[in-house]
């Protein structure tokens, strides 16, 4: 068994290799548009093939996206919670200041409001109906959204109308359902969650996917197949 175990920092991507009982340390220049292919460079360069290689591998990808705004989610709510995330819990920095900056997530623009709401105790305040459904297919077709996040009140008692709104989107289209995400209480920390994971999941899921076709025959951790929650 070689294990080596790599980190994507800013300026070096490193490597630590054990190997037969004994650790080696690599370093070579990190390829920020790409940034496997200084992973895959600093392999060949330690001298590594897939046969019998584990990988652990720690990156930034996430959070340089995050932080550089990239990727279009729509964000899919109860009808009157669609500005939930922008609203928040009203946490301030400066507590008499009337006139906060807004928060980056998500625009307006790609907020959709629809019908599949809960009440308390799992009852139907609001049943979801075909027209609700169909309603936010012609918006992800119009918004040509890169994902989608569903966010319905209630849904971890029953998350039946975010299972059917999620199951009539597009094949291929990256969706995150806060029922599968986290399913608990707090509609604005369940929805900040899914909405995260459906803005970040393609970019990740690109890039681990072009990680993995580099060395098919390598198991890596995490896993090499991230999937969609649907």
């Amino acid at each position: 068994m070689k294990l080596v175990g790599i980190d994507t920092g800013g300026t070096f991507t490193d490597f630590v290799l054990w190997q037969d009982g004994a650790l080696r340390v690599h370093k070579v220049l990190s390829t920020h548009q790409a940034p496997e292919t200084a992973i895959l460079r600093g392999i060949r360069k330690l001298g590594l093939d897939a046969e019998g290689l584990r990988v652990i591998h720690g990156s930034t990808v996430a959070i340089n996206a995050a932080l550089e705004g990239k990727g279009r989610t729509l964000y899919v709510a109860n009808c009157g919670f669609g500005d939930l995330l922008t609203i928040g819990r009203q946490a301030r920095e400066d507590l008499y200041d009337l006139q906060p900056p807004v928060r980056r997530p998500p625009p307006p623009e790609f907020c959709w409001e629809t019908a599949g709401r809960l009440a308390t105790d799992g009852s139907w305040v609001e049943p979801l109906t075909k027209s609700d459904i169909a309603e936010l297919r012609a918006a992800v077709a119009k918004l040509g959204p890169e994902s989608v996040a569903i966010n319905l009140l209630f849904s971890y008692l029953d998350d039946s109308a975010e299972r059917a709104l999620a199951q009539a989107l597009p094949t291929g289209l990256f969706v995150s359902r806060s029922s599968a995400v986290l399913p608990v209480t707090g509609e604005y920390e369940r929805g900040m969650a899914t909405w995260l994971n459906a803005w970040l999941g393609p970019l990740v899921a690109r890039y681990v996917e072009r990680l993995c076709r580099g060395l098919p025959a390598a198991p890596w951790s995490p896993s090499c197949s991230p999937a969609a929650r649907r």
